[in-house]
């Protein structure tokens, strides 16, 4: 019975999947003159009127062509602005606001049934196939995960990867040619926030669900031990109520959309003026917002890093940690634990630390002075544009989420979280934190650095007896939940530790 359950679940998960996929192509799509004159300012249907005339009237039989159409059209017409510097004119974002009002057909017309059909579907097939595991005995197995085509740089584990660095590809940059998938969850939004949903509440959605199914996973995986249950539903009730509900019902009050997990320098636009300036045109609520976004990242941090270690932040709360321990869990033991990767990530990560302090400076420096370049040299804007880009983007979403497959489920707490860098300088230290070892039960078995997400070569300390204290550990415990002799436990201690530093961990 139990494998008929996962197996009728796995096949309503690809139906649903495979539909999911079909709704890119529904639905026809018409601009008339009503909704251009409707849906664009008065200033932009002067430039763009011109160019129009081809496209008013026609019938386009997909998304991706109407809003190709459009996005031409704005190319064309932003170009001739560029060649005389008037980049204050440029016209940009009306390629998702036309191919939501000029929609016609199946999924306009059906928009709660198709996400029955696709969102909520997909959600009962996986968990269809996760919860009959429960009759299995409980704990931790390798169960040979080497040899597993979806949990290796094998053929489906390429093909995963491949469909998730695309995936945020089109999310970052060409949302306008999956709007589809962005309607059908306007039923959510509008009963969160009152609205029609974004691209951002889309994949807000998206998130959540995946942390929530790949959380009820987890429980199961780890059911029995009592720290591994407590830290996935915390990632769980941070990421449903603080991350993803309560910020829509502050919209819905007419509040500041507000994270408030969320930190500086992580939550890298925390400093832009634009938001700065929400906050406090917002009243009260917007004021403590950002006092207390402030003295979560100067005074929380240290504070509950001595107590804690980061695993406070990295494995309890942050929504990017959440992901990769539930989504990405069963990716965990492909996180290189080679020297030459140990060394890669402290340049990388703490190299992304300093851009993201250097363009914060320069964002406040615009701020306060009105003035563009910092030192007289250093253009703040494309500070911002080349962080938000590079980082914010290609290496937080691309890459950190895209990777798992390839790289392990934490590549980009582990190379470029530049929060991640901030907490782990905290906790190498002045940290009470560690993970101590009984060097003399070590069977030297090697799980504990197999299932290590951040790259540790834990068997590397427990054979010599040492406690393990390194900046990128997130304490994540399951080293000590897979150790099949007791040798790893999590605790609190001392400052002063005893550090087993590169020199020793080479020799």
């Amino acid at each position: 019975m139990r494998k008929i359950i996962k197996f009728i679940g796995i096949s309503l998960f690809f139906v649903a999947m495979g539909l999911w996929f079909a709704t890119l192509f529904m639905n026809k799509y018409t601009l008339t003159q009503e909704i251009f004159e409707a849906e664009i300012s008065e200033e932009h249907q002067k430039i763009l009127a011109p160019e129009m005339g081809e496209i008013i009237g026609k019938e386009y039989p997909n998304v991706q062509s109407f809003s190709m159409a459009i996005k031409g059209v704005q190319d064309k017409v932003n170009s001739e602005f560029d060649k005389v510097q008037a980049w204050d004119k440029k016209v940009y974002g009306y390629e998702m606001s036309l191919t939501r009002k000029t929609a016609s057909g199946l999924l306009a017309s059906n928009k709660l049934l198709f996400f029955l059909l696709t969102y909520v579907l997909a959600t009962i097939g996986a968990l269809m196939y996760i919860l009959p595991d429960m009759k299995l005995l409980p704990g931790i197995k390798n169960n040979n995960i080497y040899f597993r085509p979806s949990k290796t740089r094998g053929w489906l584990g390429i093909g995963i990867g491949i469909f998730l660095v695309s995936f945020y590809i089109f999310l970052y940059f060409f949302p306008h040619l999956i709007s589809n998938w962005i309607v059908m969850v306007d039923p959510v939004s509008k009963i969160l926030s009152g609205g029609e949903a974004s691209q951002w509440f889309m994949y807000g959605f998206l998130y959540t669900i995946c942390i929530t199914v790949m959380g009820i996973r987890m429980l199961i995986k780890y059911r029995g031990n009592k720290y591994q249950t407590f830290r996935t539903l915390s990632v769980m009730f941070f990421q449903l109520a603080i991350a993803f509900i309560l910020p829509e019902i502050l919209v819905r009050l007419n509040q500041p959309y507000v994270d408030l997990k969320n930190m500086w320098p992580l939550d890298y636009s925390f400093f832009f003026d634009y938001r700065i300036s929400e906050k406090l045109a917002a009243g009260t609520f917007g004021i403590f917002a950002l006092v207390w976004g402030i003295v979560l990242f100067a005074i929380g941090v240290p504070v509950l890093v001595y107590f804690f270690g980061k695993r406070w932040y990295c494995s309890w709360v942050c929504g990017c940690g959440g992901l990769a321990e539930t989504l990405g869990d069963p990716f965990r033991q492909l996180s290189d634990k080679s020297l030459n990767a140990w060394k890669a990530e402290r340049y990388i990560i703490h190299g992304v630390l300093v851009f993201a302090v250097l363009m914060t400076i320069g964002v406040l420096y615009t701020y306060f002075t009105g003035s563009y370049n910092l030192l007289g040299f250093i253009p703040t804007e494309s500070l911002k544009s080349w962080y938000g880009f590079g980082v914010g983007s290609i290496f937080a979403g691309v890459v950190g989420t895209g990777f798992y497959p390839l790289m392990g489920n934490r590549v980009w707490c582990r190379f470029g979280c530049p929060l991640a860098a901030y907490l782990g300088f905290v906790q190498r230290f002045k940290s009470r934190f560690r993970i101590t070892t009984n060097g003399g039960q070590c069977i030297s078995c090697g799980n504990c650095s197999t299932f290590c997400e951040m790259g540790i070569d834990v068997r590397a300390y427990a054979q010599k007896g040492q406690d393990i204290v390194r900046s990128s550990c997130v304490g994540c415990g399951v080293c000590s939940a897979v150790c099949p002799r007791g040798v790893l436990n999590l605790e609190n201690g001392s400052v002063n530790t005893r550090v087993l530093e590169e020199r020793d961990w080479v020799k």
